[in-house]
């Protein structure tokens, strides 16, 4: 059996809400979810004592609690992935907040400048807003920062053309600097 052929039962298997399948899959992208992580806490996120390996576990463990979600391929998989470390990240953060710790800042190196840091449930509120407004656009903020997805793979996840994706890119990441800016 190849492994394209297993990763498709796996696909299936986690789509059936499968635990064997969730398990293996989870342990096969446990390396790549940590890198997610560590990419998205890039910033002081060690004020909140929140490390990536917190995150990618606190994840892991909504999307086993959660079964029978349709998975096709790895790209949704990740965008799944994506999807779930950002509400768990989000609710780190207002819980950071609510014991009146202060906010915690993030670098993202595709939307600001070298060096430039936003408040991540800005971030996340102002993804909410441009949702509301143009959903195809937050899509591709949220595959390329949560899941750290490139331009051809949220493609192929969104079902949409290259060229297609590229533009609404460019169109969100610059509404998104000027929000983030203006919040500052």
């Amino acid at each position: 059996m190849s492994a394209n052929l297993d990763l498709n039962d796996l696909w299936s298997g986690f789509s059936r809400g499968e635990a064997v399948a969730r398990d293996r899959l989870l342990s096969l992208y446990y390396d790549e979810f940590r890198r997610i992580a560590r990419g998205v806490l890039n910033g002081d996120s060690s004020r909140m004592h929140l490390q990536p390996t917190d995150l990618v576990h606190e994840a892991s463990l909504r999307i086993i609690k959660s079964s029978g979600i349709e998975v096709r391929d790895q790209n949704h998989f990740l965008s799944l992935a994506a999807r779930v470390m950002r509400m768990t990240l989000i609710d780190e953060v207002r819980k950071h907040k609510a014991a009146k710790r202060g906010t915690l800042m993030t670098l993202w190196d595709d939307v600001a400048p070298a060096g430039e840091a936003f408040d991540i449930e800005d971030f996340d509120d102002t993804l909410e807003q441009l949702a509301r407004f143009e959903p195809e656009g937050a899509k591709v903020i949220e595959l390329r920062f949560y899941a750290g997805l490139t331009l051809p793979e949220i493609s192929e996840v969104m079902e949409i053309s290259e060229r297609t994706v590229q533009r609404r890119w460019r169109t969100a990441r610059a509404w998104m600097l000027k929000e983030l800016t203006l919040a500052a």
